[in-house]
């Protein structure tokens, strides 16, 4: 790589939440999309697509050229259910471990479809506004 050119690497993480019990509302879906990207964020990664239904989490992420994945994550999970539960009457649990796999630039934009429309994939376990 160039030293000139500007970081590529894009990540694709999901994850479940506890028994794949769909735990996500409408309300638990708004907290998480407005807190999963400031949390990347404050791990120096851009958020570029969020897909979220009744039972898992998808996020595409740009990541900086030094990151720490277990860290990362631990933000992502950890403290966006303790802020869901804060006013949540049904309460959130994630279940153990995660998917995280790299992403080619060529295939971002596919991906970033296929993310965003997690609902249409999904229909039976989409989240109802």
């Amino acid at each position: 790589m160039h030293a000139g050119m500007p970081n590529q690497l894009f990540l694709h993480l999901t994850w479940t939440t506890l028994d794949r019990h769909p735990m996500i509302g409408s309300h638990e879906a708004r907290v998480l999309d407005r807190y999963l990207p400031a949390e990347a964020l404050r791990h120096r990664c851009n958020t570029i697509a969020v897909g979220i239904v009744a039972d898992h989490v998808h996020i595409v992420l740009r990541l900086p050229s030094r990151f720490d994945l277990p860290r990362l994550v631990q933000g992502l999970k950890g403290a966006s259910s303790h802020l869901v539960n804060l006013d949540s009457v049904a309460g959130l649990r994630w279940a153990k471990g995660y998917e995280a796999r790299t992403v080619s630039p060529a295939s971002l934009r596919h991906l970033v479809r296929y993310v965003r429309s997690q609902g249409k994939h999904h229909p039976s376990r989409a989240i109802r506004q």
